[in-house]
């Protein structure tokens, strides 16, 4: 048998059957229709509004670095929608957090740990260190003499 007439035969079943139930053919036709009046309803009862396209802030993924995703997670917590482009959907750009406190935290101490080396100011810590161990070992051996050269003024 070809195609058509395969297909022709299947028709003619259907329509056969169909003929046949004539409850079910017309619940088959008013429910849908049925349903299709209650959309028609909903629309004129509540038109539509204009809404204004939203751009939302960029967020960086995980692989992007550990700090470029806490900040994107953290600085858009409320996620709010913004009426123009944000300055982070250009392509390639992975944060525009550059004023945010962690990242001047991060800069700070990143400035701290790189030139500490080279700075006076970590003396007194030095002191602190060695003043400590002082401590340590003389609690350690319970010597319990004074404390004039751990405590200098």
């Amino acid at each position: 048998m070809s195609v058509f007439t395969q297909l022709g035969l299947l028709l003619w079943k259907n329509f056969t059957y169909r003929r046949r139930q004539t409850l079910q053919l017309l619940v088959e036709i008013i429910w849908p229709l049925f349903i299709f009046f209650i959309l028609i309803a909903v629309r004129l009862n509540y038109p539509p509004y204009e809404q204004h396209e939203c751009h939302f802030p960029n967020k960086a993924m995980p692989s992007a670095g550990t700090l470029p995703w806490i900040q994107g997670i953290l600085c858009n917590a409320n996620n709010p929608c913004f009426r123009n482009p944000t300055p982070g959907e250009s392509p390639g750009v992975v944060g525009n957090f550059n004023d945010s406190i962690i990242s001047r935290l991060f800069s700070d101490a990143k400035k701290i740990l790189l030139y500490s080396q080279n700075d006076r100011n970590l003396e007194g810590f030095k002191e602190l260190a060695r003043a400590l161990e002082v401590l340590q070992s003389s609690r350690s051996g319970r010597d319990r003499g004074s404390a004039g050269p751990v405590l200098r003024f």
